[in-house]
């Protein structure tokens, strides 16, 4: 059985936008059995080019049932129902983040028609619902509006179907990535009820021998994601292997990658071996040379005892950060390595240096700019508390670093929104210091926005 969903929203955010109208058609593989739709009050404003595209207009849904009101019969619905949408990681992401705020763990199986079109009726220039539709002669009675594409999705499903059956293939079938799962001993109930949260995921063999460990910021689709993965040896011999499988929510997803790292220098399972080795390339790392300006290396990963200042899986992204700094700072090019030169830089010539590279810029006034990509590069501050979100929504976590030195991480509940640094660090497990943990925190904090961080 089938739920073919539609929903249209406030924006194309899932935290922080809301549904405004929601359809849903139930649908049995061969025809339409039920068909439910209602406009939905998000309980904030619709901007006015989100109404301009679909027609719905705050006046219209402020009489209409908030989400928490229609949130049962969606349950009840679409319960045993595969989830199917156009671009089904848009609906579903939606609809999961409305029911996460009501603190329910909403998850079905997914299918994107998108995704399906694209196999099974290749040749189309554009697989947007509009066009395809107009390709294949369905009308859509309402475009942009919840039923009227839900409606134009299940005729597009049915053809789907129909030629599937004509070709002989099995991809509707074989959608359920559970499907591909090699050892009889894996219970598939217990993949389908994994979480999806970050998280840290274990592989255990027949013997109840762990294999392999992993994190996620969606811990049930990575983990399906190794049992459909034939590109390798190794991936199929590790699903041959795997009996059964645990995991370890972390609310967060830079707690998910230390306790990763220290679960696996812990257990060094098998299909984890050597694996850290390649994850990060290239390293940025700094010195002072004999005229007294900081300077700074870009180079491949050494297994020097001091760590670096920063660490990249991809040259093209150590340049990319490097150039971003000496525009941000101020930086000169030579002294930064990117710039080769026995003379100044490029940058001197346009005026965008002051002269550090031919000594016209003295080494105490220069390495004031320099000392902030240093700092930047070291947290910001020697002592921080680094808050994001906990495993539900009460909840948060907290990563302490102190003098520059990772102490370890755990979790506490605000009160009224205050966060005391005395109960924070109270709630703090030690976990070691070491090059590692050093790297995936600047890189996480570089590369991505956390609640916040607190200087104690």
């Amino acid at each position: 059985m089938y739920a073919i969903v539609d929903i249209e929203t406030t924006g194309g955010n899932p935290k922080k936008d809301k549904i405004t109208e929601i359809a849903v058609v139930l649908h049995d593989g061969q025809k339409v059995i039920h068909e439910f739709s209602t406009l939905i009050n998000p309980e904030c404003r619709i901007p006015h080019h989100i109404s301009s595209l679909t027609g719905i207009t705050n006046e219209m849904v402020a009489g209409s049932p908030k989400f928490y009101e229609v949130a049962k019969e969606l349950v009840e619905l679409t319960r045993d129902h595969v989830f199917v949408a156009h671009n089904v990681s848009f609906d579903y992401n939606f609809v999961r983040s409305e029911f996460q705020r009501l603190g329910y763990d909403y998850w079905r199986e997914q299918l994107c028609t998108v995704r399906l079109s694209r196999k099974i009726l290749p040749g189309h220039q554009s697989y947007s619902l509009g066009r395809l539709c107009d390709d294949l002669n369905i009308s859509i009675n309402g475009r942009h509006r919840a039923m009227g594409d839900a409606a134009a999705t299940s005729v597009l499903f049915e053809m789907l179907v129909r030629e599937e059956s004509r070709n002989n293939t099995n991809y509707i079938a074989g959608s359920d990535k559970t499907t591909g799962i090699r050892n009889p001993l894996l219970d598939t109930d217990k993949l389908k009820c994994l979480p999806e949260v970050p998280g840290v995921y274990y592989f255990y063999n027949q013997q109840t021998e762990l294999v392999y460990i992993g994190k996620s910021k969606n811990i049930k689709s990575r983990v399906l994601s190794h049992f459909s993965n034939h590109s390798s040896g190794k991936a199929m011999r590790m699903q041959t292997m795997v009996a059964d499988v645990d995991c370890d929510c972390t609310g967060s997803e830079l707690i998910a990658l230390l306790r990763e790292s220290h679960e696996i220098k812990k257990h060094q399972p098998v299909f984890n071996r050597r694996q850290r080795r390649s994850m990060f390339r290239y390293e940025l790392c700094s010195y002072t040379d004999d005229k007294g300006y900081i300077r700074f290396v870009l180079d491949k990963t050494s297994e020097r005892q001091t760590a670096p200042l920063n660490t990249f899986t991809t040259k093209a992204e150590a340049h990319g950060f490097l150039n971003r700094m000496i525009e941000r700072f101020g930086l000169c090019q030579k002294l930064c390595g990117v710039y080769p030169s026995e003379n100044h830089c490029f940058h001197y010539e346009i005026g965008a240096c002051k002269g550090a590279c031919i000594g016209k810029e003295p080494p105490v006034k220069y390495n004031l700019r320099a000392n902030k990509l240093l700092d930047f590069c070291r947290f910001g501050y020697h002592n921080l508390l680094i808050i994001d979100e906990g495993r539900n929504r009460e909840e948060k976590s907290v990563v302490k670093i102190e003098k520059g030195k990772y102490i370890g991480f755990g979790y506490f509940t605000p009160s009224f929104q205050e966060y005391n640094p005395d109960i924070m660090h109270e709630c703090i497990s030690s976990y070691p210091d070491n090059r590692e943990v050093q790297q995936i925190i600047r890189q996480y904090l570089h590369n991505n926005n956390v609640e916040r961080i607190i200087e104690y």
